[in-house]
């Protein structure tokens, strides 16, 4: 069994950009796809279809994402493997196009699991990533009410993976760091589940959602049950919609937000096609 799934971001889009959202996770997950199809890894797979998204304008993250409170651009990004638990993430980064691929490089290239602010831009040109403005003109500038985009693959060896991106909160203090780039919050991975979160980060930060949704998982719950479980939890405490989605070691999908809609898609082994949703309606078993 292999499979992907992707999402854009929860919250509320402009009507004219409901088809392009839909399209663009659906070409995401598409590329995640041919990856594991071509006998890549999960976490080749969930970093490709990240790529993609923060190639998109229409999401935020990468070239689309919102400006903060001084009128630049800060992103988040983390990946993590599951069957080793390596991880790496960057915050506050500035001035690259991808900054999941430089996540990657931080776990991959140094003993290090998260780097932020100017030295994490340092690194990403230490390590060869070229100077980059992501920022779009604020009439371009299509994500302002979403939030952070993702994927989780499990690959034909059973092993699961995950991946964050974000360009934040719209008008956020600089400086500021949500859950998309800390493991455990918005982005984690082990050998039962791979859980990529959108929404307001402090709560996030707080939950430690994506470990506590795991942790569900690898309890016995599917991964529906896990995350409506435990967002309906962190609606109860802190009165804040979020959105997550998750993966288990049997390919089975779990899709919940408290938003307007979550754009996202997926596909497994034995599936004709990727299947894409504006909002999350019933998952397959």
């Amino acid at each position: 069994m292999a499979a992907i799934l992707v999402h854009g971001g929860a919250g509320r889009w402009a009507p004219q950009d409901h088809v392009l959202a839909v399209a663009g996770v659906a070409r995401a997950a598409s590329v995640g796809w041919r990856v594991l199809a071509a006998g890549g890894s999960a976490l080749d797979a969930a970093v490709e279809a990240v790529v993609a998204l923060e190639d998109d304008p229409h999401f935020n993250a990468g070239t689309g994402s919102v400006l903060n409170a001084a009128g630049e651009v800060e992103m988040d990004a983390s990946v993590m493997a599951g069957d080793s638990l390596a991880a790496g993430g960057v915050a506050c980064i500035q001035h690259v196009r991808n900054p999941v691929l430089v996540a990657r490089r931080v776990m991959q290239a140094t003993d290090c699991v998260l780097l932020a602010g100017p030295a994490a831009t340092a690194f990403a040109r230490e390590q060869g990533f070229a100077e980059h403005d992501p920022g779009l003109p604020r009439d371009l500038r299509r994500a302002a009410g979403v939030g952070t985009v993702g994927a989780v693959a499990l690959d034909a060896e059973g092993r699961l993976a995950a991946a964050t991106s974000t360009g934040g909160r719209t008008g956020k203090r600089p400086g500021r760091v949500g859950d998309s780039a800390i493991p455990g919050a918005g982005n984690f991975a082990n050998a039962q589940a791979a859980v990529s979160a959108t929404g307001w980060g402090e709560m996030m930060l707080r939950y430690v959602t994506a470990r506590d949704v795991a942790g569900r998982i690898a309890s016995g719950a599917p991964p529906q049950r896990a995350l409506r479980d435990a967002l309906d939890d962190m609606a109860r405490r802190f009165g804040e919609p979020i959105g997550a989605i998750a993966l288990d070691a049997q390919g089975n999908l779990g899709v919940v937000h408290g938003t307007e809609a979550m754009p996202h898609a997926w596909r497994r082994s034995g599936e004709p096609g990727v299947t894409a949703h504006f909002a999350a309606g019933r998952i397959p078993a």
